[in-house]
């Protein structure tokens, strides 16, 4: 890897990863929020309540199966042609399929073919997804220094709890409407607003550069032909455990920002407005530990922050959902917090353990950096 760059090189890095994991994250947590308050009724409405609901989740943990194809195919491409060209795919293709279920008609318009498209277009989200964290890190890492890899990795974690933040902003926004009209139409605007945010996306994403160790390679052909049959083969071990470990952040706000708003709207019995505030509000807990975690783990080492992050992430669960019980504000509210504080924790580690440990056990591979087939 490289040395960092001059100033408004580390800028337009921040910015692409920052802005583009934001845009990316925006499109899948509005995904999951919808699918746990309106999807169940208008894609699935033969079903109970409760199994439309079921069904709705079934459709949004479908983009979960496609995200492992998707980091490996855009990976792949990415240590073969470059970092630039496939972040830019990842953006196109995740946020042209969410202004698509925009304006997807319904089951009571079309009939099966509705839900079929709905899965369809979370295929495509999911692929774009599971190709954008690590083509986002690896850029930004690239053109770090040593000594700040950890920091610079954090670039693209800093998109998820911004994502989270926009995405509740949206659904706040239109939370006001009737039920009807939210039903009918206003859970439609999120969707179609992030047409707006892929522009601007597009428009810095467009701009970047890959790093000039990246482009020397290329320029030699030293690059890997296959770098995820590499890495499986040379280590097949730590892929294993690179990718449990990729699941530990995302587990916690997802039962956080997607479960926690059926659950604690249909069972607990808060408000959705409430919820929906409750979790931005905690977003901001969420953005400072990430760079707090970041700068930790280039101090004292990303896998020993990591740990800290992973343990806690085991024992949080069961005292969030006591506090989320209670019927309490406050206490959802300090359940929400400590959830970010946990999830933060792993996130700001992340981009340098990954950095830490494949620069170390590839050394040999021909790819400058296979980190972007695993991740």
């Amino acid at each position: 890897m490289t040395a960092a760059t001059t100033g408004p090189s580390r800028r337009s890095i921040f910015a692409a990863s920052f802005i583009g994991t934001s845009i990316e994250w925006y499109d899948y947590y509005i995904f999951g929020t919808a699918a746990a308050l309106v999807f169940g009724s208008i894609f699935y409405p033969d079903f109970s309540p409760v199994a439309g609901t079921l069904a709705a989740f079934a459709t949004f943990a479908v983009g979960f199966i496609a995200r492992p194809l998707g980091a490996a195919v855009i990976g792949h491409f990415g240590d073969r042609i470059g970092r630039k060209s496939m972040l830019v795919l990842t953006l196109l293709l995740t946020g042209g399929a969410t202004f698509l279920i925009g304006v997807l008609p319904t089951f009571a318009a079309i009939g099966i073919a509705a839900p079929i498209l709905l899965v369809t277009l979370r295929l495509a989200q999911g692929f774009g997804v599971g190709g954008e964290w690590g083509g986002a890190v690896l850029i930004a890492t690239e053109h770090a220094s040593p000594r700040r890899r950890a920091v610079y990795g954090s670039f693209a974690q800093f998109g998820v709890p911004v994502g989270v933040l926009t995405s509740n902003l949206a659904f706040l926004a239109v939370s006001g409407l009737s039920n009807e009209d939210f039903m009918t139409w206003g859970w439609r605007i999120p969707f179609l607003f992030s047409i707006v945010l892929v522009v601007v996306g597009f428009i810095v994403r467009s701009r970047l550069q890959d790093a000039p160790e990246f482009e020397q390679l290329k320029q030699q052909r030293a690059t890997s032909k296959v770098p995820i049959a590499e890495l499986a083969r040379s280590r097949p071990l730590l892929l294993t455990l690179a990718s449990l470990a990729s699941i530990a952040p995302p587990a916690v706000g997802y039962t956080v920002i997607v479960y926690m708003l059926t659950y604690g709207t249909n069972v607990v019995g808060f408000a959705r407005p409430t919820l929906l505030t409750l979790i931005l509000l905690s977003t901001v807990v969420w953005i400072a530990t990430i760079a707090g975690a970041a700068v930790l783990a280039d101090r004292y080492g990303a896998k020993r922050v990591f740990v800290i992050g992973a343990l806690t992430a085991v024992l949080w669960p069961l005292p969030m959902f006591v506090l989320v019980d209670t019927g309490n504000v406050g206490l959802a509210f300090i359940a929400f917090c400590i959830a970010a504080v946990v999830q933060g924790i792993m996130a700001g580690a992340q981009g340098g353990l990954f950095t830490q440990i494949f620069a170390s056990g590839c050394a040999t591979a021909a790819s400058p950096s296979p980190t972007s087939s695993a991740a």
